[in-house]
C-alpha cells in the first residue's frame, strides 16, 4: 500500500513519494509534504527550465535558481516557466 501525504501544492491528501528525492532537510520536507504527482510535475517544469535557459547544473548559481523556482512551484507562488513553450495538442 502506498503512503499518503497532505500535499502542499494541491492542498489535499495524495499519494506520497516512496523515498526522499534528495538528501538533507529539503529532501525530507519534500518527502513529508509533497505528493508524487506534484514532484513529477515539478520534474517536467525543471527539465523545461534547464533546456530553455541553458542552465549548467555545475554552476552553483544555476542550482540555487532551480531550488528557488522549485520552492515557488510547491508553495503555489509565481515561478519562471519556459518561454515560448506550447504544449502538444491531444
Amino acid at each position: 500500500m502506498s503512503r499518503t501525504v497532505f500535499c502542499r501544492k494541491y492542498q489535499k491528501e495524495m499519494e506520497g513519494l516512496s523515498m526522499p528525492p534528495m538528501p538533507g532537510p529539503k529532501g525530507q520536507d519534500i518527502f513529508e509534504n509533497i505528493s508524487k504527482a506534484a514532484w513529477e510535475e515539478w520534474q517536467n517544469q525543471q527539465t523545461m527550465l534547464i533546456n530553455e535557459k541553458h542552465l549548467n547544473l555545475m554552476d552553483v548559481n544555476n542550482r540555487k535558481y532551480l531550488q528557488a523556482q522549485m520552492d515557488h512551484f510547491f508553495n503555489n507562488e509565481p515561478f519562471d516557466k519556459a518561454e515560448g513553450y506550447v504544449p502538444p495538442e491531444k
